[in-house]
């Protein structure tokens, strides 16, 4: 290897990559814009669609209000309620969500409040709906706090404290750090947008050193040059991985600078007046993590950003266009999307098996050590394993630039 001649041939790729106007969108454009975007947009439509929804009364639908018109009285002066007509679809509706929710009482409630077998009040509801959700909430207390009103009046006639039906109470406290607690609800997005953003860094110039060359008929030139192989490769493969690094460090740079306004303004009310709710017992973690894991991230993903790198040039070089290598290199997509997705999901913990699945441990130990755990033995393995691959990718990148075969092909 000369390393003048990889140098030389990576400042004038690096010139050329600088004026295309594709690779700076991906490379720095959509990093700068789609981090904060998200954050701040997600943000913002949580805390206003949230908000509207704490403040409309909820449509509740009475079936058998005859039965306990004690308690349908009760609802119906509630103002957090809505009540509407009964009707035979009440499933329907809220199935259409055209109501939230619908209390059912059945016939003889009043008579079976006193008997030994309590009699049941069903609330039906739509499931993972939201406003739904919510209302069932707001009339599973009003039910609650009903019943136990009736408990206190009971015990009161016969001369009891209310301390015999709640002898003792029960309050729970989180006991894990701020860093934790945001790392382990937010940690897991991290990493899987910036190994998406990462591999999208290296897909333009890769194709565009590659399969762009031969379109325009430079790689010829560049062939015909004093300088080896092996040299220019390598000069192509830093200048890819230049872009994908660059992409990867904005990612987080940005991150971290929204992450920490997001935090000041949702804390702030400036999310139209429901950030200061979101800045409460669930906002006020949301965007802490650990700093230092945010460097570890970084660590992490190198290796596999020279693996994005080296695969993205190899793929790339057997396509004749750039418009074919694209046909290439888009599928690859899914293949990185699907693990990444799989460190996201709950329940998916870092043990020995994940930590050998490439891509989903890397979002796995991200998670942790953004939390501000550090498991350096599976760190050790994972970042050990993304090496190896990465250094294979490289090898055979090398290897297919030899074979005039693919370079030319047909």
């Amino acid at each position: 290897m000369n390393w003048n001649a990889i140098c030389t041939v990576y400042f004038k790729e690096l010139t050329d990559t600088l004026r295309d106007k594709r690779t700076l969108i991906t490379t720095f454009l959509i990093p700068t814009l789609v981090i904060p975007g998200i954050i701040f947009g997600a943000g913002f439509v949580m805390t206003k669609v949230i908000k509207k929804a704490q403040t409309e009364a909820t449509s509740v639908m009475i079936i058998g209000a005859e039965n306990a018109p004690a308690i349908a009285a009760g609802i119906r002066e509630n103002e957090k309620f809505q009540v509407v007509d009964a009707a035979e679809d009440f499933k329907e509706q809220i199935s259409n969500k055209v109501i939230r929710v619908a209390v059912e009482f059945p016939a003889g409630f009043e008579a079976g409040i006193s008997s030994p077998e309590a009699p049941d009040i069903i609330i039906y509801h739509y499931q993972g709906e939201m406003k739904s959700s919510m209302g069932r909430g707001e009339l599973r207390s009003f039910l609650t706090n009903y019943r136990d009103g009736l408990v206190a009046d009971g015990l009161a006639e016969r001369g009891l404290p209310a301390t015999i039906a709640h002898p003792f109470n029960v309050e729970s406290q989180n006991v894990a750090p701020p860093e934790k607690v945001g790392g382990n609800a937010f940690g897991g997005f991290v990493p899987y947008i910036v190994v998406i953003l990462c591999m999208t860094g290296a897909m333009y110039p890769a194709m565009d050193l590659t399969a762009g060359e031969k379109e325009r008929g430079t790689m010829e030139t560049l062939l015909c040059s004093p300088v080896s192989r092996v040299n220019i490769v390598l000069g192509k493969f830093l200048m890819t991985l230049s872009a994908s690094v660059a992409t990867m460090a904005l990612s987080l740079i940005m991150f971290a600078v929204s992450a920490l306004g997001a935090a000041k303004f949702f804390a702030g009310g400036g999310g139209g007046g429901g950030g200061a709710g979101a800045a409460g017992e669930g906002g006020g973690f949301m965007m802490l993590i650990d700093p230092w894991g945010m460097i570890g991230v970084f660590a992490m993903i190198v290796p596999m950003a020279v693996l994005f790198a080296a695969g993205l040039l190899t793929v790339s070089l057997f396509a004749k266009s750039f418009k074919e290598a694209q046909s290439y290199v888009s599928p690859l997509m899914i293949v990185v999307i699907l693990p990444a997705v799989m460190g996201t999901l709950p329940g998916i913990e870092l043990t020995w098996k994940t930590a050998l699945v490439p891509i989903t441990n890397l979002s796995l130990v991200c998670k942790e050590m953004l939390s501000g755990v550090w498991n350096w033995h599976y760190i050790a393995v994972i970042f050990g394993s993304q090496v190896l691959y990465a250094a294979l990718a490289l090898w055979l990148c090398v290897k297919m630039f030899n074979r005039e075969s693919v370079i030319f092909r047909a």
